[in-house]
């Protein structure tokens, strides 16, 4: 009789009758199968214990009644327990297998409750086990990572992630996740590679550009920053930031003419830029300083109108 539970169920399912109905046939082929299981014969029978697993997974799926549904939850999982230690030669694979994946789809719901109700390391374990269940499932991957994120399960947040990547994910927010997790485990050049393989797969993404171009200068790898800058700023002319990050470098450099083209470059977008026009006046003096040291015939008069170009910047 609970064998024929599950070929009822499939035509009930199939006819697309209504959940009561379901419920109906659920609800015979269960106790024929809580009979079988207090049989002395057919208790050791994994079949027996299959066809419980399935019928109370899929139970536990659509039946309204929270309480009825966690109690199936529960159930199924003793059953699935019992029939695959009982079934030694996987005659019931199938049944097994599909119980398995009712009782995630059921945990994935639960993880969802867990979040609404903010119960968030709930939700994370959760979520852990249906995605290493679904370990291809890409969204699962980064909503796991994600959740992981937010209390502060970093290692698990890292693992993740990189499930998401590895399974072809090339959202920017992946990568510099990711690399903001390496750089507050003080790994920063797999910070930095990390942003590059996403850089590759995005090219001119302003925000993984940020992200890289600031990484390097907190690093101070200068030369290679300048370089970053340079090619992006091919494609990139309107940004102001990295103009003015530009001059910055070459100012530190010593580049003073470089400096003030790219700080009045930045200017032009943005004629009120403070950092700019305080910086454009710093290169002045510095240039005017280096004029001094030429002490040649023009050194006077150029230095002289550096420091007024400088005055008028800096009263901006």
């Amino acid at each position: 009789m609970a064998r024929n539970s599950i070929g009822k169920l499939q035509v009930a399912i199939n006819n697309k009758q209504d959940v009561k109905k379901q419920l109906e046939v659920i609800g015979e082929g269960i106790r024929a199968s809580e009979a079988a299981q207090n049989d002395k014969k057919t208790k050791k029978w994994p079949e027996t214990w299959a066809i419980k697993a399935y019928l109370s997974s899929y139970l536990s799926l659509i039946d309204p009644n929270e309480g009825n549904s966690e109690k199936y939850f529960v159930s199924a999982n003793e059953a699935i327990d019992s029939a695959t230690r009982l079934d030694k030669f996987q005659a019931n694979a199938k049944l097994i297998q599909a119980s398995i994946f009712n009782v995630n789809i059921k945990k994935q719901a639960k993880a969802t409750a867990a979040f609404k109700n903010n119960e968030f390391t709930t939700a994370v374990n959760l979520l852990k086990e249906v995605s290493d269940f679904f370990p291809t499932d890409t969204t699962l991957a980064m909503n796991t990572a994600i959740a992981a994120q937010n209390v502060r399960s970093f290692d698990n947040a890292l693992f993740y992630f990189k499930r998401a990547k590895d399974n072809g994910v090339k959202n920017p927010a992946v990568f510099q996740n990711m690399a903001a997790i390496y750089t507050s485990k003080l790994q920063v050049d797999l910070a930095i590679r990390t942003l590059e393989e996403g850089i590759k797969l995005n090219q001119y993404d302003v925000n993984l550009t940020n992200d890289y171009i600031n990484l390097l200068l907190d690093n101070e790898q200068y030369s290679k920053a300048i370089k970053v800058i340079e090619e992006t700023l091919k494609v990139t002319t309107d940004n102001k930031l990295l103009y003015f990050l530009y001059g910055y470098l070459h100012q530190n450099n010593s580049n003073y003419s470089t400096a003030e083209l790219a700080y009045n470059k930045a200017l032009e977008m943005d004629e009120n830029y403070f950092d700019a026009l305080y910086q454009l006046g710093v290169a002045y003096v510095d240039s005017a300083n280096e004029a001094l040291k030429a002490n040649n015939a023009e050194t006077g008069q150029k230095f002289v109108s550096l420091i007024n170009r400088a005055e008028i910047t800096l009263l901006q």
